[in-house]
């Protein structure tokens, strides 16, 4: 069994169990008629403290409302407890009992805390976010009680498809797995998506959320070009020249061409390009931008 459960009031826990016996017993316990299920509470040694066994599953009523899914023939002592309430936060203890064999296993136990409000979910990138490349969001949220699971929604910038499925993490506790996919683009470059799980408790439920901020990488965009002074230009007059682009990474080489008499030459390299303008210099004018996904350019810009 976990070590550890994190459980809603008002909900139910279901506790993965399941136990083995000594070779020295396996004889008398596979000759048990039956076999009863005890669940202990904060003290293992429960014989001078009959008030600690809170169920008992060979009796109609016990202190805890609850019943034992697993097979225990099978060695599988998996059980759901309803209608958790704050009480029930502390440590337990798994009992056998079957005639002539008994037994409490002492080394192992498993601590129930008990909240009012569920833990966020955990949210998850599979791959880089690249622009015009398909990828998928992961969101996982805990599910103490596999009976009522919760719902889980996603708020994201852009249309999307989703798939959902309960599955068994390793210490065989249950959680509820979404996984979107969805195309983004430089658009959706630090937009906000989330994720939200909604819990049924009783008539009520009670949600938890996960926001994360998408960070896309695409080619530079959105590239101009711009000359300053931007009055008419006279020869022997000094002008910069600049050039902007939205890229992530950002543009790491900014390249300068001129076009004239219907010839494109590359002139200079750098953001910025100032030009002591001589009568050669007339012409049109535009920048490219660049970095590891790609380029873009400008639109040209008489001079």
């Amino acid at each position: 069994m976990p070590d550890r459960l994190d459980v809603l009031t008002g909900s139910c826990v279901q506790i993965p169990c399941s136990f083995d016996i000594p070779d020295q017993h396996k004889d008398t316990f596979n000759r048990a008629i039956l076999t009863s299920g005890v669940w202990i509470k904060e003290n293992s040694n429960f014989g001078g403290s009959p008030d600690s066994v809170i169920f008992n599953s060979s009796k109609t009523v016990n202190r805890y409302q609850g019943k034992i899914t697993g097979n225990m023939f099978q060695k599988n002592c998996t059980t759901v407890f309803f209608n958790v309430t704050t009480n029930y936060m502390n440590i337990y203890f798994f009992r056998i009992e079957s005639q002539p064999f008994r037994a409490t296993d002492y080394d192992k136990s498993v601590y129930i805390d008990v909240r009012d409000l569920p833990s966020s979910p955990i949210l998850s990138v599979s791959g880089e976010v690249k622009e015009g490349t398909p990828v998928s969001l992961n969101c996982s949220a805990v599910t103490p009680c596999p009976e009522l699971p919760p719902e889980l929604t996603w708020t994201l910038p852009t249309q999307f498809t989703t798939e959902n499925q309960l599955q068994e993490n390793p210490n065989q506790t249950k959680s509820v797995l979404s996984t979107v996919t969805f195309t983004p683009s430089y658009l959706h470059h630090e937009k906000n998506i989330t994720c939200t799980a909604v819990y049924p408790v009783g008539t009520s439920t009670k949600k938890a959320e996960h926001n994360m901020m998408l960070n896309v990488s695409f080619s530079p965009k959105d590239t101009s070009a711009s000359i300053s002074p931007a009055d008419p230009v006279l020869v022997g007059s000094c002008v910069i020249l600049t050039c902007s682009s939205t890229a992530n990474p950002p543009v790491t080489n900014f390249t300068w061409f001129q076009i004239s008499e219907g010839k494109t030459t590359q002139v200079a390299s750098g953001q910025s390009y100032t030009l002591n303008v001589t009568v050669g210099d007339g012409g049109l004018y535009y920048c490219g931008g660049r970095n590891s996904h790609g380029c873009g350019k400008s639109k040209c810009s008489w001079l």
